[in-house]
């Protein structure tokens, strides 16, 4: 089996209402726990809680800017949490959003690429317990105090052809999201076969399909107007199908948008159904060649999400 990862906290529980489910995942089958940071949980906090509530799962932020913190407080909370779960955690990063990093953050998000592959030899360096100075961060002279005895693997979020070889070149793994099975291949053509691929997948465990397309085009017009998912299905081959919605969000007609947004896309990039039709789906992922599907549960009307966690796993 492939490992098989969710993502918490779950929307809308409490984190400190998480210990009994987390507690519960590798009896149900899940290998990894993978949390996110957008406007609300911070990255980090959830992985320490999960590393003593669950001491057998892998963990790992999915994923830390490279911009909302200096070089070296990330060396350190990454060195932190490889300290509660040695050889268990990974750090996933990437470069996030403007709207993450620019506009509620107040941090210029300029050069990418170049931030995110200096960064990710900064975090090489000094993870291993190294003096580094770097000049392209305008760091001097930093070293770690608690570097781990295990340096965390290094797992580097990409869409599009450059960063994803350049996950493939000098990171141990490759993150993505909002993709379909059929879109595995074209993904991992571009990082090989060697280095582990994970994918956020969305999953809504309802019947009502009516439901989860309406909450798949929210999420869809939300976050593939996004210039670097726009351009992420541009080059998967969505682009024709997503330029109306994408014209409409532009103009600033957000009901336009959403109503552009087709069923078919919704179908291929939300995975919907009975719980057993979502695990055959996600299986489809794995076939395509993912290693590690990192499930995020969708509210539904009645759908109780701890429920849906114990019914989802493989």
């Amino acid at each position: 089996m492939s490992r098989w990862g969710l993502t918490i906290p779950l929307t809308g529980v409490p984190l400190a209402r998480h210990q009994k489910i987390v507690a519960e995942l590798e009896d149900l089958g899940y290998t990894d726990a993978w949390s996110a940071e957008t406007n609300g949980t911070d990255a980090f906090t959830p992985l320490a809680l999960a590393s003593q509530w669950a001491p057998g799962l892998r963990l790992g932020p999915a994923i830390v800017p490279v911009y909302t913190r200096g070089p070296g407080l990330l060396a350190q909370q990454a060195a932190t949490l490889a300290g509660l779960a040695p050889g268990r955690f990974v750090l996933g990063i990437g470069t996030s959003s403007p709207a993450i990093v620019q506009r509620w953050n107040g941090i210029p998000f300029t050069e990418p690429y170049q931030r995110v592959r200096d960064t990710l030899r900064f975090l090489r360096r000094a993870l291993a317990g190294e003096k580094v100075t770097d000049e392209a961060l305008n760091v001097k002279g930093f070293r770690l105090d608690n570097a781990p005895e295990t340096p965390p693997k290094i797992a580097l979020a990409a869409l599009r052809p450059g960063m994803l070889r350049l996950a493939a070149r000098e990171a141990d793994a490759a993150i993505t999201n909002w993709l379909s099975p059929t879109d595995v291949g074209q993904v991992r053509s571009e990082v090989g076969g060697e280095k582990e691929l994970l994918a956020r997948i969305f999953v809504c465990p309802t019947s009502n399909a009516e439901e989860a397309r309406a909450l798949g085009r929210w999420m869809i017009a939300a976050y593939l107007t996004v210039p670097a998912y726009a351009a992420f299905h541009e080059w998967l081959g969505r682009g024709d199908r997503l330029a109306a919605m994408n014209k409409a969000w532009s103009e600033g007609d957000r009901k336009e948008a959403l109503a552009a947004v087709p069923d078919d896309v919704v179908d291929e990039l939300i995975v919907h159904g009975s719980p057993e039709a979502c695990r055959e789906r996600i299986q489809e992922y794995v076939e395509a060649g993912l290693d590690t599907p990192i499930l995020a549960v969708l509210p539904a009307e009645r759908v109780d999400m701890l429920e849906a966690v114990r019914a989802l796993a493989p």
